[in-house]
C-alpha cells in the first residue's frame, strides 16, 4: 500500500509534525525512503520474519515510519501505549516474545531499560529521540539502525516484501481492558487492508485534497486502521495533532476535512461552542438560540429524507451565515465530516454536530474486528445508532442479544490464548460481549456489554450504558457511572462539566470559593437531583437512579480510571469508590 502510493504521489504532502514552533512536511517519497533505510536496517541487526518489535511512541512520522519498516521487513508490530507502567510494558513485550523495542525518548526508554533485565528474548532496544543514558550500552539510535544497513540487507528486505501473504501477522494490539489481563489481538495484513477498502467504500469519498488531524492514539486500533491506514490509501496528507491539550489551537490552524475522534473529543468541542455561542448580550443570546432551533428543525426534516420548506430553507441559509458558521469556526471550518467510535456517542451531541453543519458519522468495532464493523452513511445520518454494516461484513443478533459478526477483518485469534480465542471464536462467527439490536433500516443500537449488564437485588437486569448515556445528555454532566448489582436500588457516580457548573452558579448567584464546596450545596444537588430526574423520566422504575454523588475531578488514564480510549474502567471505578458507592445504601 505505502509503495503504490508512494509511486503515486511521489513529492507530494505525506505526513506532518510540529518541530521547534513549525510545521514540517514529509513527503510520500521521502517516508519511503525512511521505511526501506529502517527495514534494512532491522534486518541487518538481525531481526527475522515473523519476529515481534514493540513501539512506544507518542503519534509523530516516525511512529509511522517505525510501524511500516518493521512490516516491510516481514516483523510484526506490538503497539504499546505510553501511559503504561515499566511493569505492564515488561507483561507486554514478554508475553509477545519481543525481540526489539523502539522507544520515542529518554523517558519512556528508562521504563524499557527497569525491565530489560527480565526480558531474555529482547535482544534490540532502540531510541527514536535523544541520547541513551550515560553507561546504558547496547541502546541504538535510528541514525546507528540506518546506517547499519547493508546491500545484503537491502536485498533481502526486498525478498521479505515479495514473499509477504495476506494471511501473515502483521501486528500485536492488546486489549486495554476494561476488566482482565490484557490479550494480545493477532491482526494480519489482511484484516487491515480489507477492513481499509470496505470503510472508504461506506464513507464519503476521501482523496489527496482532503487532510485530516491526527490525534487518536496510533497504538490503539481506532486510530491505526482509520486516522493512518485507511488515508494512507486514500492519498490523504496526515497532520498529527501536538497532543490532546492542543487541539483546541491545532484545529483552526490545520483546517481538517475529515477527521476522527472519540466521544470526549465531541464533548470537549460541544461545551466550548455552547459556552461560546452563550456568551454576549440578551440580543446576541436569542439570535444563537433562534439559529440553533432552526438548524435543529433543518437536520430533523432532512434526517426524515424531505425536502424542507422554501420558508425553512431561507431560515437556514440565515442561521448559518450568522450563527452555525461561528459555531463551526473553533473546528478550522472546513470539516465535510467527522467519524466517531471507540465509545458510546451521546444521540444529543450527534445531533448537535449535525445541525451545525458538521455531521459526526458514529460507528462501531472492537480490536478484534481491526475495528471498523458498522458506520453511518452520510447520506442517512441516524443518531443514536452506528450504521449498518460496511461491506463484506455480515451480522447478526444472537438470542440473548449478543451482537455476532463474520468478515475478513476478524482476527485470526488471541496470541497465546487458545481458550480465550475459542470463546469468542465459534461457528465462524466473533461474539463480540456487545448487546443491541437492528433496526428497521438495518442500522445497528448498542445498548450495552454483555459483561456490564446489573441484576439488581429484585433480580430486574439493567444496562447501566443506556442510563448513563441519557445523564450525559445533560449539559451539567461530563461522565456518569452506574453501580447496583445485587443491589437493592440503583446508585451513580457523577462528573460534572465544571466549566459549565460554575457558569450556572455564577448566573444563579450562588457563592462558591471552589468546586469541591459547591458540588456539597444543597442547591447544586437539588438541581443534580432534578435534572437525573428529567433524563430518565421515561424509564422502567427500577432503572431510576434513587442515589448519587458527585466528585470534584474527572476520571483519568493516570489514576487508571479511563482506558487509552477514553472509556471507563467500570471495575477499576467500583474500586476506587467502594466507600463512596457503599455509604449509598447504608446498613443492610
Amino acid at each position: 500500500m505505502l509503495r503504490a502510493r508512494a509511486e503515486k504521489y511521489g513529492d507530494a504532502n505525506m505526513l506532518r509534525a510540529k518541530r521547534n514552533g513549525q510545521w514540517r512536511w514529509f513527503t510520500w517519497k521521502e517516508v519511503r525512503k525512511a521505511v526501506d533505510d529502517l527495514a534494512s536496517g532491522l534486518i541487518a541487526l538481525g531481526v527475522q520474519h515473523g519476529d515481534r518489535v514493540g513501539l512506544l511512541s507518542e503519534n509523530r512520522p516516525e511512529w509511522a515510519a517505525c510501524d511500516l519498516s518493521i512490516l516491510t521487513a516481514g516483523a510484526v508490530t506490538v503497539s504499546i501505549y505510553l501511559s503504561l507502567t515499566p511493569k505492564q510494558i515488561e507483561y507486554l513485550l514478554s508475553d509477545s516474545g519481543a525481540v526489539g523495542v523502539i522507544a520515542s525518548n529518554v523517558e519512556q526508554l528508562k521504563k524499557v531499560l527497569e525491565v530489560r533485565g527480565s526480558l531474555p528474548n529482547l535482544k534490540h532496544v532502540l531510541l527514536i529521540d535523544g541520547k541513551p543514558p550515560e553507561g546504558e550500552e547496547n541502546v541504538l539510535t535510528l541514525c546507528d539502525l540506518v546506517d547499519g544497513g547493508t546491500e545484503e540487507s537491502a536485498a533481502e528486505r526486498e525478498r521479505r516484501v515479495a514473499q509477504t501473504q495476506p494471511e501473515d501477522l502483521a501486528s500485536l494490539i492488546y486489549t486495554s481492558g476494561t476488566t482482565g489481563e490484557p490479550k494480545g489481538v493477532m491482526l494480519t495484513h489482511h484484516n487491515f487492508l480489507s477492513n481499509v477498502e470496505a470503510t472508504l467504500e461506506a464513507l464519503p469519498p476521501l482523496d489527496p485534497s482532503d487532510r485530516t488531524l491526527a490525534f487518536l492514539p496510533l497504538s490503539h486500533v481506532f486510530g491505526r486502521t482509520c486516522d493512518y491506514y485507511l488515508m494512507i490509501q486514500a492519498g490523504v496528507p496526515i497532520t498529527f495533532a501536538q497532543s490532546w491539550e492542543s487541539l483546541a489551537q491545532d484545529l483552526p490552524e490545520i483546517r481538517p476535512t475529515v477527521m476522527l475522534a472519540v466521544p470526549r473529543f465531541y464533548e470537549k468541542v460541544h461545551s466550548a461552542i455552547s459556552s461560546s455561542l452563550g456568551r454576549g448580550g440578551t440580543l446576541k443570546r436569542a439570535v444563537a438560540r433562534w439559529g440553533l432551533r432552526v438548524a435543529g428543525a433543518y437536520s430533523q426534516v432532512k434526517r426524515q429524507g424531505k425536502s424542507p420548506s422554501p420558508w425553512l430553507g431561507l431560515k437556514h441559509a440565515v442561521a448559518d451565515r450568522v450563527v452555525l458558521s461561528t459555531a463551526r469556526a473553533p473546528l478550522g471550518g472546513n470539516i465535510r465530516f467527522f467519524v466517531s467510535g471507540g465509545a458510546p456517542l451521546a444521540r444529543q451531541l450527534a445531533e448537535f454536530f449535525c445541525d451545525i453543519g458538521a455531521p459526526v458519522l458514529e460507528g462501531y468495532g472492537l480490536t478484534e474486528t481491526s475495528p471498523v464493523t458498522n458506520v453511518n452513511r452520510a447520506e442517512k445520518v441516524k443518531p443514536g445508532t452506528v450504521g449498518p454494516t460496511i461491506p463484506g461484513v455480515d451480522m447478526k443478533i444472537a438470542e440473548d442479544g449478543e451482537i455476532l459478526l463474520r468478515g475478513p477483518n476478524i482476527m485470526k485469534g488471541y496470541w497465546n490464548k487458545p481458550e480465550a480465542t475459542a470463546e469468542v471464536l465459534r461457528d465462524g462467527w466473533f461474539y463480540s460481549g456487545d448487546i443491541g439490536h437492528i433496526d428497521e433500516d438495518g442500522y445497528l443500537v448498542i445498548t450495552d456489554r454483555k459483561k456490564d449488564l446489573i441484576v439488581t437485588a429484585g433480580g430486574k437486569n439493567v444496562a447501566p450504558q443506556l442510563i448513563e448515556n441519557l445523564l450525559k445528555q445533560d449539559p451539567l454532566i461530563t461522565e456518569a457511572v452506574v453501580y447496583g448489582d445485587k443491589r437493592k436500588y440503583l446508585a451513580a457516580l457523577i462528573v460534572p462539566d465544571f466549566a459549565k457548573l460554575k457558569d450556572y452558579a455564577r448566573a444563579n448567584n450562588i457563592s462558591f470559593t471552589a468546586i469541591s464546596d459547591l458540588i456539597g450545596l444543597q442547591e447544586i444537588q437539588q438541581v443534580y437531583q432534578q435534572r437525573i430526574s428529567e433524563r430518565l423520566a421515561d424509564l422502567a422504575p427500577f432503572e431510576q437512579i434513587r442515589a448519587f454523588r458527585i466528585l470534584d475531578h474527572e476520571f483519568s488514564q493516570e489514576t487508571g480510571q479511563l482506558t487509552p480510549s477514553l472509556k471507563v474502567k467500570r471495575s477499576v471505578v467500583y474500586r476506587r469508590y467502594a466507600d463512596l458507592l457503599d455509604a449509598m445504601y447504608g446498613p443492610d
